[in-house]
């Protein structure tokens, strides 16, 4: 199954299937434990292969690695697609955009996946193109509501609540991410001040 649910074919005869499989399985236990603590061995058992399927797709721990978090950050793009449908079709409503920040932490395992994707980064920083598509990307898409720093500034609080998340093992409450969200577009009780 890979990090998004969706089981994953796995057959001797569908190499490519196997290899889905293979790096699958490297992105699940990437999020779950970090990159340090990944081998051929652990992601063999988590895929249901051969060690030496995971050797013969992969020659070297950091090529899989590396294809593990490509996975995760391909996943980023469709949430991106979401993100931009959602707002354009409700005018960059701030209460919009905090409720899909609010539902984005509430799926712990895509925050854990995020998160691993954006440590990985700072270990390998030929990594970090792949960790910043969440992060230029939701600036690019917010752009089209607010001006570019507004939009810097959202993106950023949208990191910073992620780690909050992460370390205080609990979600800011909606009406707090509303509150904040709606502070840095600049819409108050007065309306759209841009």
């Amino acid at each position: 199954m890979d990090v998004s649910g969706v089981p994953i074919e796995r057959s001797r005869r569908d190499p490519e299937g196997r290899r889905r499989a293979i790096v699958a399985a490297a992105a699940e236990l990437i999020v779950q434990d970090g990159l340090t603590d990944l081998t051929h061995r652990r992601v063999a058992a988590r895929a249901g292969v051969s060690l030496s399927a995971t050797t013969y797709y992969f020659s070297s721990l950091e090529e899989l690695s590396e294809e593990a978090l490509r996975l995760l950050a391909d996943e980023i793009d469709a949430g991106l697609a979401t993100v931009a449908e959602t707002l354009a079709a409700h005018g960059g409503d701030p209460a919009v955009l905090a409720e899909i920040l609010h539902d984005y932490l509430m799926q712990p395992i895509r925050v854990q996946a995020d998160t691993a994707l954006y440590l990985a980064a700072t270990q390998r920083p030929a990594l970090r193109p792949l960790a910043l598509r969440w992060f230029d990307g939701l600036v690019e898409v917010l752009s089209a509501h607010v001006d570019p720093a507004t939009a810097t500034a959202l993106a950023v609080y949208g990191d910073g609540v992620t780690v909050h998340a992460m370390l205080h093992d609990e979600i800011l409450d909606l009406d707090a991410i509303t509150r904040a969200v709606t502070a840095l577009m600049g819409h108050g009780a007065e309306g759209d001040r841009r």
